[in-house]
């Protein structure tokens, strides 16, 4: 018979065996899961962790090219070289036993300085400076960057203490060519323009390859796996890579002959709204970025705006036809100086009587007085809509990063002189796109055309992938289009400056401004000093390209005509470098009075 007594021990004792039996099954079954069912992966990550090597596989960054595929930023191969210091000073030791026949560590260095362009004793010093610091050592920069040219000459050598690595490098083979538009890449990856804003587009993916070395650090055979690397795509610009460095030259020598700060041209195709080129000075040359003072790394064009003076006058007479039932024989009566009846006071550049001005007459002579009293045929609410149709501080969507705006304040805050410089370019800013895609609209039979500088980007697989545009947009009337036209060619025709900006062949109209510089210390305005702005289109029967040129301060000569010379050549390289056929019509003058 069992007694209570008896039971009591019994019981602890089974349930301590059951505790033992269920831990040691544990152990059993996280043994089995180690050792067979998952025993691939567990030697896989032993053997990763005791004798793993990692070697990056880097993809190649995509191209930036220009309209017809030619290269405007690529991608060679560098090489960074490195030493093994353990393995010289070991080798040098064998040697020194007569146990190898490998050259000394002295005499290969003064070789690979040769070949790296540095000194023999920079070379020595590297490895010197290293073992001092870690005796067992294996792993130290020789150099960055190598050419492949150089990277050849290494491996020729057949030292095996010397080994590189490759890996992609930006190269710019034009130099400046559409620089401050393209942008640079730097060690931290793409820095400026659109290398920075397209990175989607042009960046690589890396890749690697893992593989297992035994102790010598050969790969173990059939250790190897890799992830492939994937290639960045191709960015098309709209631009034209010979035109841009020709306007580039021609920018950068008017700018000097005139004592300017800055200078630019831009090139936009009429029809399709695409730029062809824009051209400034200073510029910046993307292989040596940090060359050239920051504040011209970038694209003036399209990241600063100006007063555009007279050249506005055009976007007033467009509005006053379309709106305003005048036309370019329409008249007023101004004089050199008036005031009229809110207050404001306006003044013409040059002193004159007062002079019944035709519409024509006011552009061909630029007169703020005259432009004044032709907008009073509509109302400044109207005026303001029509800027803004225009495009005018707007902004463009070109594609270029942090694209800035012209200012077109509401009209009521213009007050009673804004309401009338407003029709003559003060009191309002624009920028180079703006204006130029303004232009556009008023000859191109009215219609604005989105203005872009990015065709498209190829992606590795084939995809193409445009960029998203907006619509043409109706502004003013083909005949009101017509119209300006005319009195565009007419002012090109009959302004004092007109032998300097006709081309042989063709016709072409235009218009230009001296805007007044804000100064933004004192307020006010600065006194002397200008931007100039001419605008041109040609065929003036048929517009194919409007072109912008622009002058910021010029001291030679401080008005538009600064910029004609200069118009002349870029327009007359345009027609050139697109076959555009000379005109076979003449143009009708217009009378200046009434």
């Amino acid at each position: 018979m069992t007694t209570r007594s008896t039971r009591s021990p019994r019981r602890r004792t089974v349930v301590a065996l059951a505790v033992v039996l269920a831990v040691l099954a544990g152990f059993i079954v996280r043994l089995v899961d180690i050792q067979v069912v998952n025993a691939g992966e567990h030697i896989g990550d032993s053997m990763d962790r005791a004798f793993a090597g990692k070697q990056v596989l880097h993809g190649t960054r995509g191209e930036i090219v220009d309209q017809n595929g030619q290269t405007l930023a690529g991608s060679i191969l560098r090489y960074d070289c490195q030493l093994d210091p353990l393995l010289i000073r070991q080798i040098d030791t064998q040697v020194l036993e007569g146990k190898s026949d490998q050259p000394l560590w002295e005499a290969v260095s003064v070789d690979v300085a040769a070949i790296t362009g540095q000194t023999p004793e920079e070379v020595r010093g590297i490895v010197e400076a290293e073992l001092a610091e870690r005796p067992e050592s294996q792993f130290v920069y020789l150099k960055k960057g190598v050419s492949t040219e150089q990277y050849r000459a290494l491996a020729d050598l057949g030292i095996p203490y010397i080994g590189c690595l490759q890996h992609p490098a930006r190269m710019y083979p034009d130099g400046a060519v559409a620089g401050n538009l393209v942008g640079f890449v730097g060690a931290d990856g793409p820095l400026e323009s659109l290398e920075k804003s397209q990175n989607d587009c042009l960046a690589a993916t890396d890749g690697q390859r893992v593989y297992q070395r035994g102790k010598d650090g050969v790969v173990i055979p059939g250790t190897e796996r890799e992830t492939p690397a994937s290639d960045g795509g191709t960015l098309q610009l709209t631009i034209n890579r010979d035109l841009q460095w020709y306007l580039q030259q021609l920018i950068a020598e008017q700018t000097q002959n005139m004592g300017a700060q800055q200078g630019a041209i831009l090139v936009y195709e009429v029809k399709t709204g695409k730029v062809r080129a824009a051209a400034e000075y200073p510029t910046v040359d993307p292989n040596a970025f940090e060359a050239t003072q920051a504040d011209f790394r970038t694209s003036s064009i399209f990241l600063e705006w100006f007063e555009p003076g007279s050249t506005f006058k055009a976007l007033t007479a467009a509005t006053v036809i379309d709106a305003g039932g005048q036309s370019p024989g329409s008249t007023v009566v101004a004089s050199g100086k008036e005031s009229f009846p809110n207050g404001a006071t306006v003044v013409d550049s040059f002193q004159h009587p007062a002079y019944e001005y035709t519409l024509a007459g006011t552009l061909i002579d630029s007169s703020n007085v005259g432009i004044s009293k032709f907008s009073e045929s509509v109302s400044p609410q109207t005026r303001y809509d029509y800027f803004q149709r225009f495009g005018i501080g707007q902004g463009t969507g070109s594609g270029y990063p942090a694209e800035q705006t012209g200012l077109l304040n509401p009209v009521e805050q213009w007050g009673p002189q804004g309401t009338y410089n407003t029709s003559f370019g003060q009191a309002v800013t624009t920028t180079m796109p703006e204006l130029a895609r303004a232009y556009g609209a008023i000859v191109n039979g009215g219609v604005k055309m989105p203005l872009s500088i990015i065709e498209s980007c190829t992606l590795p697989d084939g995809t193409v992938v445009e960029p998203e545009l907006g619509d043409p947009e109706q502004v003013i009337s083909e005949g009101t289009s017509a119209q300006m036209r005319a009195m565009l060619e007419n002012v090109f025709l009959q302004a004092p400056y007109a032998e300097s900006v006709q081309i042989p062949g063709y016709r072409v109209g235009g218009k230009t401004g001296t805007g007044e510089k804000a100064d933004l210390v004192n307020g006010g305005y600065k006194q002397g000093v200008y931007y100039t702005t001419m605008v041109g289109f040609a065929p003036a029967d048929d517009p194919e390209y409007v072109v912008v040129v622009t002058l910021d301060e010029p001291t030679k000569v401080t008005s538009s005509a600064a910029n004609a010379t200069a118009f002349q050549k870029a327009m007359t390289q345009v027609l050139k470098t697109y076959r555009v056929m000379p005109s076979t019509t003449a143009p009708e003058l217009l009378p200046k009075f009434g």
